[in-house]
C-alpha cells in the first residue's frame, strides 16, 4: 500500500487539486462574488480623543466604501442596520494637524474591502481651554409712552464658555439683549446668552453653560399716566339691505395723560370718540375721529384715532346696548371690577332670527382664568344661544378688568 501511494502521489494530488476545483466552481456558480459600492454611507466614529483636546474645522463625517462579498453576504449586510464602523484612532495624537487612517470593520464573512472614499480624514486638534465671564445686558428700544424700565436683574451672573484655544481668546464679552420697544409689560423670560470677539460679532463652535438666564425687568406706568380702551360712538343705522359686518378702531387702547393722577384714575376705562355717523351707508367708512377727553386730560401721541367700517349688502342686522359683562374664571378669594360694566354688541344673521332674539339669549363674557391681583386690559367674547347669528362687533371691544382681594366677612356677635 505504502509503495503504491509512493509511486502515485502525483496522480493522486492532481486527483484532489481537480475535485477542490470542481467543487469551488460548483460554489462559485451557486453564490457568486459580486463587487460594488455600499448603499449607504457610514458614518465615521473618532475614538481615542485626548480629553484636554478638541477638534477644530471641518472634515468628513462619512465614507463611502466598495466590498466584495458573495450574493448571499450582500443579502446579509443590506439588510444589517449597521453591518459597518469607520473608525479614527487618536489616540497619542496631541495639538495640531493630523491625517488620521479610517479602519473598517465590517460585521458580515467572508468580506473583502476593495477601497474607502475617503481613505483618511485630516484632523486638527486644539487645547482645550474653559473661561468664565460676566453677563452684559444690552436693552433695545424704549417702553411704551408713559411707560418705565427699572432695573433688571439676571440669573446666573456669569457664563463659562469651552472649546478650542483659538476661539475662546476671541472672545471678549458675553450678554443678553433685552427687546423693549413698545412693551408695556414687566420682562420675565429666560434668554440666550451670546459670547462676542472684539467686533461684537457672535463667537460659534464653542460650549455656553449655561445657554439661556433667566431675566427679570420691571417695566410699570408712570404717574398721571394710563392706558384706557377707545369706544366708537355710532349713530344711526346704515342703509335697508345693507350689514354692518366690521368696525374696527386703531389703535384700540390709548394712553391718556394728566398732570392730576386722580383725573386719570376717575376715567371709565375707555375714552369715546365723537359721533360716527351711519345712518343710510351703503359702503365701507374710512375715517378719523377725535376723542372725547375731559378738562385735564390729554391724549398722548395722535389727537385722534382711525375707524374702519365694513358695510356689505346683506341679510340684517341688530345692535344690542347695554349688555352686562361677566366675569369667568376667578379664583376663589377674589372680586373682579370690569369697566365698562355693560358694552355694546353687533350682530347679524337672518333677520327672522334676529327678530326672536331674548337678551337672556346673549352672554357677554371675560375670561379671568389665571389672572392675579392687578388691573388688565382684557378682550371680551360673546356666546349666543341661537345658531347662525354672527358677532359682528362689541363696542368697546376691550375691557378694563381689577381683580382685587374679596373683602372679609365680620362675623356678627
Amino acid at each position: 500500500m505504502i509503495k503504491w501511494l509512493v509511486e502515485n502521489w502525483r496522480i493522486i494530488l492532481w486527483a484532489m487539486a481537480l475535485s477542490l476545483s470542481v467543487w469551488i466552481a460548483a460554489v462559485t456558480a451557486a453564490d457568486p462574488d459580486e463587487q460594488r459600492l455600499f448603499d449607504r454611507v457610514v458614518p465615521i466614529e473618532i475614538v481615542g480623543q485626548g480629553s484636554n483636546l478638541v477638534i477644530v474645522g471641518e472634515s468628513p463625517n462619512s465614507v463611502q466604501v466598495t466590498l466584495r462579498a458573495p450574493r448571499s453576504v450582500w443579502d446579509q449586510l443590506e439588510a444589517a442596520s449597521s453591518p459597518l464602523r469607520a473608525v479614527v484612532d487618536l489616540s497619542g495624537l496631541g495639538a495640531g494637524q493630523h491625517e488620521a487612517p479610517i479602519q473598517l470593520q465590517v460585521n458580515a464573512r467572508p468580506v473583502r474591502i476593495v477601497s474607502s472614499l475617503p481613505a483618511s480624514i485630516r484632523v486638527t486638534l486644539e487645547l482645550l481651554e474653559t473661561r468664565t465671564l460676566p453677563i452684559g445686558i444690552t436693552i433695545n428700544g424704549q417702553p411704551a409712552i408713559g411707560y418705565k424700565a427699572g432695573e433688571a436683574e439676571i440669573g446666573p451672573q456669569q457664563v463659562t464658555i469651552s472649546g478650542a484655544q483659538s476661539l475662546v481668546e476671541q472672545v471678549s464679552r458675553a450678554r443678553i439683549m433685552i427687546n423693549l420697544n413698545g412693551t408695556r409689560e414687566s420682562v420675565n423670560q429666560s434668554l440666550e446668552v451670546q459670547v462676542l470677539n472684539g467686533n461684537n460679532q457672535v463667537v460659534k463652535g464653542l460650549d455656553v453653560s449655561p445657554s439661556a438666564v433667566l431675566v427679570t425687568l420691571p417695566v410699570n406706568q408712570q404717574g398721571g399716566y394710563r392706558d384706557v380702551a377707545v369706544k366708537v360712538i355710532v349713530q344711526g343705522q346704515v342703509a335697508n339691505g345693507y350689514l354692518l359686518t366690521k368696525l374696527q378702531v386703531f389703535p384700540p387702547i390709548i394712553t391718556v395723560y394728566s398732570t392730576d393722577p386722580s383725573l386719570v384714575n376717575q376715567l371709565p376705562g375707555v375714552v369715546e370718540t365723537q359721533l360716527l355717523e351711519l345712518r343710510g351707508a351703503s359702503e365701507d367708512i374710512v375715517t378719523r375721529l377725535a376723542l372725547v377727553l375731559p378738562e385735564g386730560v390729554s391724549v398722548v401721541g395722535e389727537q385722534n384715532v382711525q375707524v374702519q367700517v365694513g358695510i356689505d349688502p346683506i341679510q340684517s342686522n341688530l345692535t344690542l346696548s347695554s349688555i352686562r359683562v361677566e366675569a369667568v374664571g376667578l379664583a376663589e378669594g377674589f372680586t373682579a371690577q370690569v369697566s365698562p360694566l355693560e358694552v355694546d354688541v353687533i350682530l347679524s344673521g337672518p333677520a327672522p332670527l334676529l327678530d326672536s332674539l331674548l337678551l337672556q339669549d346673549i352672554h357677554v363674557i371675560v375670561d379671568v382664568t389665571g389672572l392675579g391681583p392687578g388691573t388688565y386690559q382684557l378682550t371680551p367674547r360673546v356666546e349666543i344661544l341661537v345658531a347662525d347669528v354672527v358677532v359682528e362687533s362689541i363696542l368697546p371691544n376691550t375691557l378694563e378688568v381689577t381683580i382685587l382681594p374679596a373683602p372679609t366677612a365680620t362675623p356678627t356677635p
